[in-house]
C-alpha cells in the first residue's frame, strides 16, 4: 500500500480509503459478517484510513466498526463524523461534545483519529463549531479535524479557527466540481482532499446498466442520477472509462481511482466496500499510475458536465457547500 499525507496532519495515511457507508444497508441488503471480514482484509493489506459516520444506520455503523477494530486500533486511522441529522444539520456546541462522546463510546476507542462536521449548520457560526471541535482536540479526545461539504467561506473562516486538517467532498469523473471551485482554495490553505464517491456511486464500475440494476431499497433510487430517464443516459456517458480500461487490461473501477490518484497527492479517495470482492482490486489502483496524458485523455473521455441529474435529491440540495 502507499501512503500520502492530509494538510497539517502529519499521519501517513493509505493512498485510498474504506468507505463504510455501504455496510449498513443503504445499497443494499447489509451483512455485518462480511463486513468486519472486508475490514480485517483492508487492515491486513495496510489500508488503514477507515470512515464511517454517526449518521450510518443511526450509529450502528459505528458500532459494527468496533467490533471489527477489536484488537486491532492500533493498525487504524478511525474517521468518523457529526452533525449530520438528514433533514437539518446541527452545529451547536453543546452538541458537538455530546456527539462525540457518543462516537468515542459506540467505536469503543478512547480518541478520534479525524473528526469531521458532517455537514455545516447554516444557524450556527462556523467558529463556534469548530472552536467546539478544538476543545475536543485540547481534551485529547480527537486528533485532527475536518469538514465535510463545506463551502469556500466557511472553509476560510473554519481554518482561521483551528487548522482543518481535511475537507470531504464528492469527487469523481462524473462529478468535477471541485477542481474549478475548491482544490486551488486546499491547495493554498494546506488543507488535504478526502474524495467520496469516488466510483461515482458504482457508476464508474460498469457494473450498472441501467435501473434495473439497482436493488429495490437502494437508495441510490432517490438520487436523480440514478432515476429512469437519466440513469441510461448516465451509463452511456461513462461507456467510454470501461473502453479505455479494457485497452489497459484493467477493470474501470481501477482506472477510475488511479485517475482521481493521479489529481494530486493530497487527494485521498475512499470507495465504499462492503464485501472483499472488491477490495484487492481498489487497493491496486495505487500502483497504477497514469502519465499526464492517460490521465487528460481520461478526464476528457467523461463528459461530467452532460451527466443527466443532481448529485442529491432536491431537497438536500440546499444543505451544501454551505
Amino acid at each position: 500500500m502507499k501512503y500520502r499525507t492530509l494538510g497539517c496532519c502529519t499521519d501517513e495515511i493509505s493512498a485510498i480509503g474504506l468507505g463504510c457507508m455501504t455496510m449498513t444497508g443503504l445499497y443494499g441488503p447489509a451483512d455485518d459478517g462480511e463486513s468486519v471480514a472486508t475490514v480485517h482484509a483492508a487492515l491486513d493489506a495496510g489500508m488503514n484510513f477507515i470512515d464511517t459516520s454517526d449518521f450510518y444506520g443511526a450509529g450502528q455503523n459505528e458500532e459494527m466498526l468496533a467490533g471489527a477494530l477489536e484488537g486491532r486500533r492500533d493498525q487504524a486511522f478511525v474517521v468518523t463524523k457529526f452533525g449530520n441529522l438528514g433533514s437539518r444539520a446541527d452545529g451547536r456546541p453543546e452538541y458537538v461534545a455530546e456527539a462525540c462522546e457518543r462516537s468515542l463510546a459506540r467505536l469503543g476507542i478512547d480518541v478520534i483519529d479525524l473528526y469531521f462536521q458532517h455537514r455545516v449548520d447554516p444557524d450556527v457560526p462556523i467558529e463556534d463549531t469548530v472552536g467546539a471541535m478544538a476543545r475536543l482536540v485540547e481534551q485529547g479526545k480527537v486528533r485532527w479535524l475536518g469538514l465535510s461539504e463545506a463551502g469556500p467561506e466557511t472553509i476560510r473562516k473554519a481554518h482561521a479557527t483551528h487548522p482543518i486538517a481535511a475537507l470531504q467532498t464528492e469527487y469523481s469523473l462524473w462529478t468535477r466540481f471541485v477542481e474549478s471551485d475548491y482544490l486551488a482554495l486546499l491547495r493554498e490553505l494546506d488543507i488535504g482532499f478526502v474524495a467520496y464517491s469516488p466510483l461515482g456511486r458504482g457508476m464508474l464500475t460498469g457494473a450498472i446498466e441501467g435501473f434495473g440494476s439497482l436493488a429495490e431499497n437502494d437508495r441510490r433510487k432517490d438520487h436523480p442520477r440514478f432515476q429512469e430517464g437519466n440513469i441510461e443516459a448516465n451509463v452511456r456517458i461513462v461507456q467510454p472509462l470501461a473502453e479505455i480500461a479494457a485497452e489497459k487490461g484493467v477493470s474501470s473501477a481501477r482506472l477510475a481511482l488511479a485517475w482521481l490518484l493521479a489529481q494530486g497527492d493530497d487527494i485521498v479517495p475512499i470507495p465504499g466496500m462492503r464485501r472483499r470482492a472488491h477490495l484487492a482490486d481498489n487497493i491496486a489502483a495505487a500502483d497504477l499510475e497514469l502519465s499526464p496524458e492517460e490521465a487528460q485523455r481520461i478526464g476528457d473521455a467523461v463528459a461530467a458536465g452532460a451527466v443527466a441529474g443532481t448529485r442529491y435529491p432536491e431537497k438536500q440540495l440546499p444543505g451544501l457547500g454551505l
